[in-house]
């Protein structure tokens, strides 16, 4: 499997609602991803997407339909439900941690990030798809990675 290919499918599915698996090819290949249907048939069942009223959704029901049901019950998603959906992958740079997120989801990823309000983070700066998260130091830096990698990969799992 295409690792490229699969995140950008999660990001397209993460970004906006996808109906058919023939719309879904399209806005690879307008991402600059050439997939033949069988291809893309593989890729939908090894990440486990499910085909509801909406379209596709990433497993757990994760996606653009389970946000927008959030936001009409004027709550906010929780930050694991933002990071499974927009979260890509993570790294640190000394006292700074660097988020990767689907296009034009960092501001988003951000704000939740600074609602929950981590004393080990000083502050965030969001991109569009970027997310700096600074940090007192090393050690507290190291600490909000190995949070954010966790839920990166509790929500691949």
């Amino acid at each position: 499997m295409n690792a490229q290919r699969l995140n950008v499918i999660r990001e397209v599915l993460a970004s906006s609602p996808v109906a058919s698996q023939d719309e879904l090819r399209r806005k690879l290949r307008r991402r600059g991803i050439q997939v033949t249907q069988a291809t893309l048939s593989r890729d939908i069942h090894h990440l486990r997407l499910s085909k509801g009223p909406g379209g596709y959704s990433l497993p757990n029901g994760h996606g653009t339909a389970t946000i927008a049901a959030a936001a009409e019950e004027d709550q906010s998603p929780s930050l694991n439900m933002i990071i499974e959906n927009f979260g890509l992958r993570v790294r640190q740079a000394m006292n700074q941690v660097v988020l990767s997120t689907a296009m034009g989801s960092a501001q988003p990823v951000a704000a939740a990030l600074d609602r929950e309000e981590w004393p080990e983070v000083v502050g965030t700066i969001a991109g569009d798809d970027t997310v700096l998260l600074i940090c007192m130091d090393t050690r507290r830096a190291s600490e909000v990675e190995s949070r954010l990698r966790t839920m990166l990969e509790v929500g691949r799992s």
